[in-house]
């Protein structure tokens, strides 16, 4: 068993708390995802608005139950997104914040480049976005069509193309966007990216499931990105470019999985408030509900803390992502059938999370692309030393 120490259970506490926050809003958030800045004041929001950040660049932590907190390590932040999911979380992920780009700034940003950005974040609630995914590639980097133009001696680079699916991009100030210089595996670039810059352009695309993040489609028309903007420069070339892009993915993959676990015990914990009176039958099968959640949860907390010891790849947290959206999906589906045919016309919420469930599969790769990411990880255990640490899996069933 996987137990949290105090401070990881101060800070589940505390993100439980601002969960009711959360559940308060999301059907509003659902209704109107371009009023969520209506939910800004909120406290859990706040604290997500400055996530990661770290104290050298002039954040304060968050003192939480005697214990200060950033969020920099996968453990805490998926003890922090399980929480907040419960509560929505569509708003969690709408809310303004780093996120995803964050990482990447982190793993590519000269000092100058963070301090800027990081200061952009603490003046105010900001929206962020991570630009990878495209209209006919995906995220498969060697298909890759944004083209980004190096500029020399200083001048500025041009920025041509489209990239599709990225979270809050339409109400974004900033973000990070992936484009290739050249071809070749080391070929691709990250810009630090303004959207107030003349040739961006982004608006939503609508979506049924996770509609608080506002899912969005980004073209650049031959954008000018001032050359300090150019992430990872000071860096040897194969420490830029798809390798910052897998950083940011093998870090922030467990919460993504958090997120999802989120769901399908909201929609667990649905069915035992809302079920006063329930049959044999269906107490066992709502109990089996239950323990699958806790297996996956122990799951999800030993790959965010293989994360942090760098004890593997991803591949744990690739194990996790692909049972908890699994699960997700099949939690919310199994809630319905407590409140017969009507259950998403009559339970609004219920249909909110059955939606939002399906939403998340496609966040931070689909489960296929997990499946291929624990097998390649199976793959290179065969080959490692037998003297190397291994973080011990347990499967749920």
């Amino acid at each position: 068993m996987f137990a949290l120490d105090d401070k990881l259970l101060a800070l589940r506490g505390q993100a439980r708390e601002w969960a009711g926050d959360f559940r308060a809003a999301a059907l509003d958030v659902d209704r109107d995802p371009d009023g969520i800045g209506k939910h800004l004041d909120l406290p859990g929001v706040r604290f997500m608005s400055t996530l990661m950040i770290p104290p050298e660049y002039g954040h304060s932590p968050e003192l939480i139950g005697g214990y200060r907190f950033h969020c920099s390590t996968a453990l805490e932040r998926t003890v922090l997104m399980e929480e907040l999911a419960v509560g929505d979380a569509g708003l969690l992920l709408g809310a303004p914040g780093p996120s995803m780009s964050g990482v990447l700034v982190d793993v590519l940003g000269d000092t100058e480049q963070k301090q800027w950005y990081y200061d952009r974040l603490l003046a105010k609630p900001t929206w962020t976005f991570f630009g990878l995914t495209e209209p006919e590639s995906g995220s498969d980097a060697a298909a890759m069509r944004t083209a980004l133009v190096l500029g020399k001696d200083g001048a500025p680079s041009v920025l041509t193309g489209e990239k599709r699916y990225v979270g809050n991009a339409s109400r974004a100030e900033m973000g990070v966007v992936l484009a290739r210089h050249r071809s070749g595996p080391l070929g691709v670039t990250a810009v630090l990216l303004e959207t107030a810059l003349p040739g961006v352009f982004a608006e939503p695309i609508e979506s049924l499931g996770m509609r608080g993040a506002r899912i969005s489609a980004l073209r650049f028309e031959s954008v000018e990105v001032p050359s300090n903007r150019v992430l990872g420069m000071h860096l040897p070339p194969t420490k830029r470019g798809m390798w910052a892009a897998v950083q940011v993915f093998d870090r922030l993959r467990s919460s993504v999985a958090a997120v999802a676990l989120g769901i399908a015990r909201a929609a667990y914990e649905y069915v035992l408030h809302n079920r006063a009176l329930l049959t044999l039958s269906e107490r066992d099968r709502l109990d089996r509900l239950g323990a699958s959640i806790d297996c996956a949860r122990e799951l999800l907390h030993m790959a965010a803390a293989a994360v942090d010891y760098g004890r593997d790849g991803g591949q744990l947290a690739s194990a996790a992502k692909a049972r908890t959206c699994r699960l997700a999906e099949d939690v919310t589906v199994a809630a319905c059938e407590f409140f017969g045919p009507g259950a998403r016309v009559q339970h609004p919420l219920l249909d909110k999370l059955v939606r939002d469930a399906r939403g998340v599969e496609f966040m931070e790769g689909t489960g296929n692309i997990q499946r291929l990411n624990v097998f390649h990880g199976l793959i290179l255990g065969k080959r490692r030393s037998p003297s190397a640490p291994q973080v011990p899996v347990q499967t749920p069933r």
